[in-house]
């Protein structure tokens, strides 16, 4: 399972403090939480700061990769963001995201073509969020088509097919989850990816709703996720399940998490 540890987003309100304060410490040691947690990439995000996110994107990156030994997920839709944070970035970047939002498709595709960059293709287009599974097919068709036609390796597109609240319409869930079956049937090679949290939006007890609809959709098939790393109860959850899925040869890496203390009683 990829994970993509989430937490260093100025949109939460401690590390946009910290951003403010120039406190990188407290940013490094987000970053190794994750790492240790065992996040697969660090998100970055420093979109909140309008005119000043090069710079902070910049910052971050280069103190992050001082601390730990994986790569960072590059998050932001501008392109000059994204080109400057790659300066300075060490080793392969995912990059979160391009769509099939004209705009959007347009300015990040120069950035990522006929690179080995990682790349999150979100299932959305100028006509807005696909409701049902035949509408992100489509999407994710000519997302994937284009990419694999600008020399994007099919093993390095995540393709997203983006979760909607299941308190607005209860059909979101079952459709998500088709959506990432048919994607992972009918485009061999290419990964699925999501953020997930979106799912229990408006509802109590999201880390429950949360934990479930992750468990389900790696039985569907989904083999990434853009998360909180250090929610131990999640990680449990993510370690079994791809056991039970059949990804996990002898449940080598569920007695792996057990003796660490992810499952069972933390040591």
């Amino acid at each position: 399972m990829i994970i993509v540890g989430e937490l260093i987003n100025s949109s939460r309100k401690a590390i946009k403090e910290a951003i403010d304060k120039g406190d990188i410490e407290y940013i490094k040691k987000i970053a190794v939480d994750q790492e240790e947690a065992g996040a697969t990439y660090i998100d970055v995000n420093a979109g909140t700061f309008v005119g000043t996110e090069i710079e902070h994107l910049k910052w971050m990156i280069e103190n992050i990769q001082q601390v730990v030994d994986i790569p960072c997920c590059i998050d932001s839709p501008d392109p000059k963001a994204l080109e400057a944070a790659l300066k300075v970035h060490k080793g392969t970047a995912m990059i979160n995201s391009i769509s099939l939002e004209e705009d959007r498709y347009d300015a990040v595709l120069p950035v990522v073509a006929g690179t080995d960059l990682k790349i999150v293709a979100l299932c959305m287009s100028s006509d807005g969020m696909p409701e049902t599974c035949d509408q992100r097919l489509k999407i994710a068709d000519k997302l994937i088509n284009g990419l694999v036609k600008n020399n994007v390796d099919i093993d390095n597109i995540y393709v997203d097919p983006l979760v909607q609240p299941i308190g607005t319409d209860d059909t979101y869930g079952f459709e998500f989850l088709d959506s990432v079956a048919a994607i992972t049937t009918q485009f061999k090679g290419v990964h699925t990816m999501c953020g997930l949290s979106n799912i229990s939006f408006g509802l109590p007890e999201r880390k429950y709703i949360n934990r479930n609809f992750a468990i389900m959709a790696i039985a569907r098939g989904l083999d990434g996720l853009i998360i909180n790393p250090l929610d131990r109860d999640m990680m449990g959850s993510i370690v079994t399940a791809e056991m039970l899925a059949g990804r996990d040869e002898f449940c080598a890496e569920y007695l792996q998490a057990f003796r660490a203390g992810i499952i069972g009683n933390p040591k």
